[in-house]
């Protein structure tokens, strides 16, 4: 033969093989917060049927170590016995590795039902921080930090956070950014990292010098100079505070206040406790006098996800400090821009989860940001979990959590249920930590708004993170949405006001007049999906079922062969996947799959162009279960040419053909 035709039968070959697709690797999930030791002990479980459970003539003790022993044999362990549980559950001991590489490798065995890190646990639950429980002194709340224990009597709205640190208390490596008016570094709940703190280094966002307040523009120092306004700034006709309001203002150390309720430090016998005690907060400073523009907060978003921003002077954020949560306390009146929307889009994809406040416009339409798609908006709710006088509301809430009230009291009496948080005592400039600077807001200075909701939701999605690394910020809204309490239908009148506390209604739409709201009962389709439990969320989130649904190929045709994938689905530490389960919806046009439909993958084979519905249940080997559905579009096959004319498909098959014709002839 000779080399045109071999060259021919070669690139036909190439040409009408069938496109393999490549389905991406699932990611491997590190594990968070894992100590290395000499000895791990793990509890380990064995399944009811397991022939390891084979009764022999010997003690418990002699039974439990031949387990052990047959057990690491199994798994190239050496594994020692411990205490025996029960008949069917003992503690095993092992050199070399921790506990939960030991219990990762022992739960994978067939006949073990779990196995579990035999964890230390210390006294006290509750953190030991003095406002933790109840503030002694006529300042302060005697609730304390109500807002995060159990709901429980007349509070209902507080997120009963207590369960989730059980699990876990943050991971270091989960980072979330905080976009407001910066920090006070020297507030001993808010120390730097280096400093043994939970605060990274951060960055000046706003190029704006008389927003800014510092003297400079954007740099390195996200420290708080102070947001305070004098009256002479803003009625001075034209000048650049102009349009801010009719008073002089204190600053508002409002930066301060959300990165407290996120990442203050927890358990160390003074202040406050935060949601996310452990993990990592980098404040980002976007907002100064009279607020902040557009451009410097998506700015910010960008610069703290780790994407470029176009200033060079600006160093990118180093990838160790980049955010897997942004919070937004701030907002204003309109609708969300594509500016915004896009930088959501490219945050969301990137692993980002945003959460940012709904409004403190007393009922009004949800404020932007928090109205752009992607965004977990968050309304306020009262002690009562009624909402909030205060609180924007509409569709495009995500969530409700405690943003602290007083409306049960008079103006002359202390606030019962602020929300206590780390703040400067400056009314303009701010006083150092030396100089009696570093205080707690109290009942006579309280921190209310939804700009403190935000933050318990935020701190919430980081410990959601902390336990399960690879969720899609999606898939973090979906478990903060589904844990979430119902909000209570009675029970928020006030004893001195006459008046009925009736349901919400929805606001008018945006450019459209407003109409004030104060506190009512909410609904699903106007709060969100109920009350923020941060302890709920967690455990799901520890022990719960993510089905992921992939597509190959990406962007299907008609008549085409596609694989449905189950394989980078997420289950709890320690469980695996025991059973993948596919449906199709009626009415689409695909009405059946081309093989099985209880595996890890399945194959569909639309008729036309259109949409079909496809969801996958799965069943983890504890009997967990969960179902996710997609919604897949379908494209029309490309023309193979009309009227007479060969499509190029068939030209190469006619050339083809010829080569093979005249090979035979040679």
């Amino acid at each position: 033969m000779n080399k045109t035709l071999l060259l021919q039968t070669a690139l036909c070959a190439a040409l009408l093989a069938p496109v393999v697709p490549i389905t991406p690797m699932a990611g491997a999930q590190g594990a968070s917060g894992t100590t290395l030791a000499a000895n791990a002990r793990v509890i380990v479980k064995y399944k009811a049927a397991a022939g390891l459970l084979r009764k022999r003539a010997l003690s418990a003790h002699d039974q439990h170590a031949l387990q052990a022993q047959t057990l690491g044999q199994r798994h190239g362990i050496l594994l020692r016995t411990g205490a025996g549980l029960h008949e069917r559950a003992q503690v095993v001991f092992a050199s070399g590795m921790s506990s939960q590489q030991l219990a990762s490798k022992l739960a994978q065995d067939s006949e073990v039902e779990y196995a579990v890190p035999d964890a230390r646990k210390r006294r006290s639950a509750a953190p030991n921080d003095s406002f933790y429980t109840t503030v002694p002194n006529a300042d302060g709340p005697a609730t304390g930090q109500w807002y995060l224990r159990a709901n429980d009597g007349e509070v209902k709205s507080s997120i009963d956070v207590e369960p989730a640190w059980a699990i876990t208390t943050g991971s270091s490596s989960i980072v979330v950014a905080v976009l407001d008016t910066g920090v006070r570094f020297d507030h001993p709940d808010l120390k730097r990292v280096a400093n043994g703190g939970n605060l990274l280094p951060g960055y000046d966002m706003i190029s704006d010098l008389d927003v800014a307040n510092d003297s400079d523009g954007r740099d390195a120092d996200p420290s708080d100079p102070g947001d305070w306004l004098t009256l002479a700034e803003v009625t001075t006709p034209g000048g650049p505070f102009d349009q801010c309001g009719a008073r002089a203002e204190d600053s508002s150390w409002h930066g301060t206040q959300t990165a407290g309720l996120i990442g203050a430090l927890t358990n160390n016998g003074i202040g406050m406790a935060s949601v996310g005690r452990t993990v990592r907060v980098l404040p980002v400073r976007v907002l100064g006098k009279c607020g902040g523009f557009d451009s410097d907060i998506i700015a910010g978003m960008r610069w703290a996800a780790g994407l470029s921003i176009d200033d060079p002077a600006v160093p990118s954020n180093p990838l160790a400090n980049r955010a897997r949560v942004i919070n937004l306390s701030l907002g204003g009146e309109g609708a969300c821009t594509q500016a915004y929307q896009d930088t959501v889009n490219e945050l969301n994809a990137a692993g980002v989860t945003i959460v940012a406040s709904a409004g403190n416009s007393v009922g009004h339409a949800v404020s932007s940001p928090a109205n752009c798609s992607g965004v977990i908006a968050v309304a306020g709710l009262r002690h009562a979990g009624s909402k909030v006088g205060f609180s924007d509301l509409g569709p495009q809430i995500g969530i409700s959590a405690p943003g602290g009230n007083c409306i049960n009291i008079d103006g002359v009496l202390p606030c019962l249920y602020p929300i206590l948080t780390t703040s400067n005592s400056g009314l303009t400039i701010p006083v150092s930590n030396a100089g009696g600077g570093s205080i707690y807001t109290d009942s006579f200075n309280a921190s209310v708004g939804t700009s403190f909701s935000a933050p318990l939701v935020a701190g919430t999605a980081a410990l959601v993170l902390s336990t399960q690394p690879l969720l899609t910020p999606s898939e973090v809204r979906a478990i903060l949405r589904s844990t979430a309490r119902d909000f209570p239908r009675t029970g928020a009148d006030n004893g001195t006001d006459p008046t009925p506390v009736t349901e919400c209604f929805a606001p008018n739409p945006i450019g459209q007049h407003q109409v004030d709201q104060q506190q009512c009962y909410c609904t699903t389709s106007l709060c969100g999906a109920g009350m923020l439990d941060a302890g709920a969320a967690v455990q799901l989130a520890a022990v719960g079922v993510v089905p992921r649904i992939t597509l190959t190929p990406a962007n299907p045709l008609a008549g085409q062969t596609l694989t449905l994938g189950g394989n980078t689905s997420l289950v709890g530490s320690g469980r695996s996947i025991a059973a993948y389960q596919w449906a199709i919806a009626p009415g689409g046009i695909v009405t059946a799959f081309t093989g099985r439909s209880d595996a890890a993958t399945a194959s569909v084979t639309p008729s036309a162009a259109g949409q079909f519905s496809v969801s996958l249940t799965l069943t983890d080997d504890h009997g967990a279960q969960a179902t996710s559905t997609s919604e897949i579009v379908v494209s029309a096959a490309p023309s193979t040419g009309g009227g007479g004319a060969l499509g190029a498909t068939w030209l190469l098959l006619l050339w083809c053909a010829v080569a093979a014709l005249a090979r035979r002839r040679t």
